[in-house]
């Protein structure tokens, strides 16, 4: 086979579990169920199970989804190490970077099944239930969602949380300054406002007393130096150090995702082919939205993984 040049892994965040997720790929290749396994030991739970059986419920819990992504979204990277391997650059969607750090070998896999599940557990009970939410705003700009924020914070915290592509910002704070800040939005002249279904105001400053515990943690684990680099989500940079690297990972549960930045950075740095691996194909619509003249490819099975290696075999 060709050795592609230029080719970008991406790997989804919380949203993108759903039952049924990996069990098909997990099946049919040990590579891909070792990855499940390994992960589920480290955790003391059945994730493949869960992903298999649900109920739905109890996977989408963010204690539960986040190490559940990660073993789906490593699985189908393991499928993919076997037929090839030479990734320019990688990066993952808020829990997806952790994906993106273990795919690459930055991380170890068990030291961060076991540190994803305790940001999940941090992340659920930094904020009350109830007290914050997330709303995704489609049509405005930059500098309107952060007007429009601005305006509808008031005493209390509103502000983007995941700048995904253009058009398209998810804002994060307190569920009363979401409401105003909705509001606002559409008479901004957004084309959709939609609030989300998720469990904590996540990527906002609410979200700091998580990042704090989760600083500590950080501290605690190992960090090579990886096969290819891992763009963050916090700075849209590769961070020059280990140090970097924590610091970074620490801050993100309470800073704005910069998503739409990282994929421009992967561009410059080269990228030209963008693999989406795991449950979903969001990432590879936002990368349609955000780079002009790039590929992109969901890969979550088998079906996919072919298409994905006709396209790496002809050298993007």
């Amino acid at each position: 086979m060709a050795q592609p040049m230029g080719v970008a892994l991406l790997f989804p965040g919380q949203g993108a579990q759903h039952v049924g997720m990996g069990v098909k790929l997990a099946a049919a290749r040990p590579e891909a169920r070792s990855a499940w396994e390994r992960v589920s030991e480290a955790v003391g739970h059945d994730l493949l199970r869960l992903a298999a059986d649900g109920p739905e419920v109890e996977l989408t819990r963010t204690v539960n989804a986040q190490p559940a992504l990660l073993a789906a979204g490593l699985a189908v990277a393991e499928v993919l190490k076997r037929h090839w391997w030479a990734p320019l650059v990688g990066a993952g969607l808020s829990l997806g970077e952790y994906t993106a750090l273990v795919a690459s070998g930055a991380l170890d896999l068990q030291e961060t099944a076991r540190l994803v599940r305790l940001r999940g557990s941090l992340m659920e009970d930094a904020v009350p239930r109830g007290v914050g939410s997330m709303a995704a705003i489609i049509g405005l700009d930059r500098k309107t969602v952060d007007d429009v924020c601005a305006e509808a914070s008031g005493s209390e915290i509103v502000e983007p949380a995941n700048y995904n592509c253009p058009g398209q910002i998810v804002i994060s704070g307190h569920d009363a300054a979401i409401e105003r800040a909705m509001k606002l939005a559409r008479t901004a002249g957004a084309r959709k406002v939609v609030k989300l279904t998720v469990s904590g105001p996540f990527h906002s400053r609410l979200m700091q007393p998580a990042g704090v515990r989760l600083a500590e943690a950080l501290e605690r684990i190992s960090v090579r130096e990886g096969a290819f680099p891992v763009v963050a989500n916090a700075t849209a940079t590769v961070p020059a150090d280990a140090a970097s690297l924590r610091r970074s990972l620490a801050s993100q549960v309470s800073a704005p995702v910069l998503w739409e930045d990282g994929l421009g950075r992967m561009q410059a740095m080269g990228a030209r082919l963008f693999l989406e691996l795991g449950p979903g194909n969001s990432l590879a619509g936002m990368v349609a939205r955000t780079l002009e003249g790039a590929t992109v490819h969901s890969v979550s099975d088998l079906q996919s993984l072919e298409t994905a290696l006709a396209k790496l075999e002809g050298g993007c």
